[in-house]
Order: structure tokens, then sequence, then C-alpha cells
């Protein structure tokens, strides 16, 4: 009997990335998501071409797979669940609150005695431990133990940018020629699931922050600068000197906290530095800087991108000015469609004091040596509305 693998999240991501992966690794692909039109496409679909842009370009076709609705069809995903060798997911570290009574339910119905990997493919830190959590909480006492038991929660740290799609690509999916999937493998024992395009490592925290702090963080430090200068692709951003400038010193300073924290060779970490800035600039991937800044709230919250790092290298008493003044990017991001930026700016807007307000925003003890710079922006941002 061959392997089967549930995914949750059947947007870009999960037919682009992960479900490419298990889908190379041998496994059946159950697809399940909350979006009707694209499960039904995806149902109706005998494959789809995922298209690898860049130095070296290919065309791969994914097929073999399934997909169910889980919200119309929750049965039918549980009994999926119930006989899966691995569940994965990619929908957003906000929505592993609503899987997991799904998942939770899958475990419950599982009869063979042999535990089903469980890997959260999300750009957070600890994403699997959220969701195990999220699980745990929906559990009885008399029952934790041994649903729980039914599997193994491994956390993994993922590195593929995909930009946004053309209207008329379909099912199709265009991603970067460059991707990484690294999963803990400590949890597993002997048995850790073969998946050859995964790194599997014992201790994988160095890598989630060095993703986390290099590609994220440059990332969204090439959205914000660009959107201030009025850049519609993040390529063309990259190509202005002030924009790049930013970036580079950004990234070095996440580099320097690397480095310290984690004692990666400093010449290693610079070649991924210089790796990373040669993807932001693929002139194949016409990402914006309006789709990569979405979320402003979430990017300035305390463990996440900018205020993650910055927090840690004040700490040490090294310079976090880079990091600063992406802060004070993002804060200029204003765009009517995007919910958090209109929460964002309505805060601006308010009467808040603006230390209160970067307090607020940050996550941050008031006497945070951060603080006084970003309130300082805070007062640059309202100036510039």
């Amino acid at each position: 009997m061959g392997k089967t693998a549930v995914h949750f999240g059947a947007g870009n991501i999960g037919r682009g990335f992960v479900g490419l992966i298990l889908h190379d690794a041998g496994y059946e692909v159950v697809f399940a998501d909350v979006n009707a039109e694209l499960i039904d496409a995806l149902a109706a679909s005998d494959s789809y071409v995922v298209h690898e842009v860049g130095d070296s370009p290919r065309d791969l076709t994914v097929d073999g797979y399934r997909a169910l609705n889980s919200r119309a069809d929750e049965a039918a995903v549980v009994a999926e669940i119930a006989g899966a060798d691995v569940v994965t997911t990619a929908v957003g570290p906000n929505i592993l609150k609503f899987i997991a009574p799904v998942i939770a339910a899958g475990l419950r119905a599982r009869a063979d005695g042999t535990p089903v990997a469980v890997m959260a493919c999300e750009n957070a830190i600890g994403a699997t431990d959220i969701l195990r959590g999220e699980i745990e909480a929906l559990l009885g006492d008399d029952e934790r133990d041994e649903v729980l038991a039914r599997a193994i929660f491994a956390n993994t740290a993922v590195d593929r940018i995909v930009p946004g799609q053309a209207a008329d690509a379909g099912l199709d999916v265009t991603v970067e020629d460059f991707f990484e999937w690294v999963v803990e493998s400590t949890p597993f024992g002997d048995a850790v699931p073969e998946i050859p395009d995964a790194t599997f490592v014992p201790e994988l925290a160095p890598y989630i922050e060095r993703k986390l702090f290099t590609v994220n963080t440059g990332h969204a430090t090439l959205a914000y600068h660009g959107f201030v200068h009025g850049a519609d692709r993040l390529a063309d951003a990259l190509e202005l000197p002030e924009v790049f400038e930013e970036v580079k010193a950004v990234l070095e300073e996440t580099k320097t906290l690397l480095v310290a924290k984690y004692g990666f060779p400093m010449e290693q970490q610079e070649k991924y530095l210089e790796k990373n800035l040669t993807r932001f600039a693929n002139p194949y991937l016409s990402d914006t800087p309006v789709r990569v800044g979405r979320a402003p709230l979430r990017k300035l919250s305390r463990h996440e991108r900018f205020i993650g790092p910055a927090a840690e290298l004040v700490e040490r008493g090294l310079p976090a000015d880079a990091l600063v003044r992406a802060v004070a990017a993002a804060l200029r991001f204003d765009v009517p469609e995007d919910p958090e930026s209109v929460e964002l700016q309505a805060l601006l807007a308010g009467d808040a004091p603006a230390q209160e307000l970067a307090v607020r925003l940050t996550g941050l003890d008031a006497s945070n040596p951060l603080i006084a710079p970003i309130a300082t922006a805070i007062g640059s941002a309202r100036a510039h509305r």
C-alpha cells in the first residue's frame, strides 16, 4: 500500500512547495482546504505544473493527488488523517487553531499503532509546537496522552519564495529555483520519514532563526523600503541604491546576531546573505512590495522579523539601527486593501503618545532601549501622513 500525506492549505505554497516535495517523495497527496473553488478545481484536474524560475529553470508536473473540502467534507478529511503517514500544513500561523479540531479528530480515529508525522510548514518559530498545543487543548484528560501518542510532532523551517501568481495561472505555480525544508529529526528517533528533498537535523532552532532573520527580515525590509520609494516590483526596488543599502545593512545586523548566537561561521553566513540578495533580485519573480508587505502589525510584533532580532542585538550591546529604520518604513505601509495596514494607519492617526504606541505595536517593555527610536519613527510616520 502506498504512502499518503494529508496537506492542509492548497494555495500556492501548498502546491508549489510542500505538495511538490511530498509528491516527489512518493506520497499520494491529499490537499485539504476551505476554499471551495480551489478544491473543486484540484479535484477536477489530473495534474498541475510547478514552474521553477531562476538560473536553473525547469517545469515539474505534480499528479496523483486528491482534494477535499475540509469545511464541507470534514468527515472525509478525518478519515484520511486516520490512515495517513504524514500530515503537513501551509495555512499561516494564525489559522492553525482552526484546523486543529480536524487533526485532533483524525488522531482519535487512528487505529494503526504507527504514529503519523505531523509537521507545520509555516513562517513561524515552533509552528508545530503551536499546532500541538491547539490540539492538546481540545483533548480531555482521559484521552490526551493516548491521542497525542498517535502522532510525532516535529518543527520545521521552510524557505521558498512563492510570489503572487498571474491571474490566468490556474493551478500551475511559479516559484524560485531554490528551496529548503529543514525538519527536526529528534522526535522521530530511528523512524525518520522518507522525504529526500527535506533535510533532517537534530537541532532546528539555528536554521529557523537563520531563515526568519535573513530571508523574511530581508524580504520585508525590501518590501517596506521599496513601498516608500514607490517601486512596483521588488526586483526594481532592489536596483535603487538607497533601498539596496538598507536591505544589506539589515542583513549585516542579523548576520552579526546569528554568528554570535549560534556560532555559524562568518564566511558561511556571508554566503547565505549574498545568496538571498541574489534571490530577492530574481527578475523572473514579479513580486510586489504591496503583497510582501501585507500584515504589517504581525510583522512588527515582538517575536517577528524586525523586533525579534533587534531586541536580541541590543541585549548583546550590538547596534540595530538598520532594523529600526526598517520598522520606520513599515509604519508608512499604507494599503487600503490590507486590513492590518488600515488598522496600523488608524493607530498612527489616533492620539496615543508615540512611546505608548511603540510599546503596543512591538510588545516590548517600555524601558527597552528600542522604544525611544521606534517612538521617534512613529513621530516621523505621523508627519508623513
